[in-house]
């Protein structure tokens, strides 16, 4: 890039989409300042809300709030996901009362978000309208938007031992059966009405760069390019499009991503992963991937497929380690 840039557009999952985010801003912040401890370029996150569940009547957004949790310092720091300090004494008595799903964990403090959202979302507001009004609290330092107003929810299809092959919801497949039930596929409830949330395309074409952080690539970053209109702005739009592996030595950082790939015939490595999205030069995704430096051999293969490759330290053990990640994904940029 000719100079640093003032727009960054990043497409979010959950825990890794966020503490990648955590890295970027503190690079901006020390590289990049406003003079007021924040920084000049203005990020937009565009979250996944694919992983969307109602659950005792709450609608809860796993993906939207650990990125903003997390941006605003109160992330659970052991867990990745919910609030920090948290108690569950809420899920508890609804066990006892044999409500189901006991499965899907709400915390006590958790839940006031989710509340707060489903009462605004009553009286009439949007979720990009709710969304802004929570990080007002949390002061995530992005402009956090969902991918979609509408419901566009991961639905899996298993085989169940009584019913057959039926679809079930993406967050019982992944909390509840731990993702170890065989995927046959992944469908989108909802997907045909969606639409791209106000602003979402404005900041895939009004920007100076795109990332793909390391999400998930088939139900985080895969889910946002399924809403329509989506994958083509990130196909057409005249900024770069970088992407950072989620893949390092044949396995994923964190998570079940390998059950995701393994579900659409896609090797669990880093250069599957990369051809899966495509060079943008062939009608693809992405122009540029980032891989770990133990997975250097398969520069080669990535270049010849149209892909420019570099191979760096991936994993995001601290905040100063994932902010030179995102020193040297702008430096490629």
């Amino acid at each position: 890039m000719n100079s640093f840039p003032s727009r960054i557009t990043v497409l979010a999952g959950g825990i890794g989409g966020a503490r990648f985010l955590m890295g970027l801003l503190a690079h901006l912040r020390h590289t990049n300042p406003d003079g007021q401890g924040g920084t000049a370029t203005v990020v937009t996150v565009i979250g996944n809300t694919g992983d969307d569940i109602w659950v005792h009547g709450v609608r809860v957004c796993p993906d939207l709030d650990t990125v903003m949790y997390t941006l605003g310092d109160g992330i659970s720091k052991e867990r990745g996901w919910g609030r920090e300090g948290e108690t569950f004494s809420a899920k508890d008595e609804l066990a006892a009362y044999g409500v189901e799903p006991t499965w899907f964990g709400l915390g006590d403090k958790d839940l006031a978000t989710h509340l707060i959202r489903t009462q605004s979302l009553a009286s009439g507001f949007t979720l990009t309208e709710v969304t802004a009004a929570l990080c007002d609290r949390w002061q995530p330092g992005v402009t956090l938007l969902p991918m979609s107003n509408e419901r566009a929810e991961t639905h899996v299809i298993v085989d169940d031992p009584d019913q057959g092959r039926i679809a079930i919801h993406f967050q019982e497949w992944w909390i509840r059966h731990r993702a170890a039930l065989p995927a046959h596929g992944f469908v989108m409830v909802g997907i045909e009405d969606a639409k791209p949330a106000p602003g979402v395309l404005e900041a895939i074409h009004d920007t100076d760069l795109v990332i793909f952080p390391p999400s998930n690539p088939v139900v985080s970053i895969g889910a946002i390019l399924q809403v329509p209109g989506i994958a083509e702005a990130v196909r057409t739009t005249k900024a770069p499009v970088i992407a950072l592996s989620p893949i390092v030595g044949g396995a994923p950082v964190r998570g079940m991503a390998d059950a995701c790939l393994a579900a659409l015939n896609i090797e669990t490595t880093a250069a599957a992963v990369a051809l899966h999205y495509g060079a943008r030069s062939s009608g693809g995704f992405i122009d540029a991937w980032l891989i770990d430096t133990q997975d250097s051999e398969s520069l080669g293969i990535l270049e010849e497929s149209g892909i420019r490759a570099k191979a760096i330290p991936l994993m995001m053990t601290d905040v100063d380690a994932t902010a030179l990640m995102a020193a040297q994904t702008l430096d490629f940029a």
